[in-house]
């Protein structure tokens, strides 16, 4: 029987995640993209430009662990996580989020690696890796906040 602390016991709510990831992968691409297209004279110069390709192949990766979990659904089901589906949804909206605002892209890797992480443990089913790598979510976004 699901608790509200299996957050990702049904196949249900691994395609909820997925769809979430996703909306992360476009909010990834979306401000890669404002850095790519800035003005050559911009005041964060090359850095920032490379930095956004950096985000573009994460973009990549993190579609390609969305895919799989779309694709593998049932196999995925984490059973056991220890938090809600919503606060596992609520989390990703708040990286996806975040990622949308933040000026400067060196402030968002850690981020980013940390949501592709987070769709690479849910496609392993193990709750230990999903509990740490949400943990590791929060944590950036903590680190956001005190910015």
């Amino acid at each position: 029987m699901k608790t509200d602390q299996d957050g990702l016991a049904s196949v249900e709510d691994i395609m909820a995640l997925a769809a979430q990831l996703s909306g992360v992968a476009g909010a990834i691409h979306e401000r890669a993209l404002v850095a790519i297209r800035a003005p050559a004279d911009a005041r964060l110069g090359e850095d920032e430009r490379n930095g956004a390709f950096a985000l573009l192949d994460e973009e990549l990766l993190l579609r390609q662990h969305v895919h799989a979990l779309y694709l593998d659904a049932a196999r995925a089901v984490v059973k056991g996580l220890g938090q809600p589906q919503q606060y596992v949804l609520a989390l990703t909206a708040d990286a996806a989020e975040k990622i949308r605002k933040i000026s400067v892209i060196a402030n968002i890797t850690g981020l980013v690696a940390a949501v592709v992480g987070l769709a690479g443990a849910a496609a392993s089913g193990v709750p230990g890796t999903v509990s740490l790598a949400l943990k590791g979510v929060r944590d950036h976004i903590k680190a956001i906040k005190a910015q």
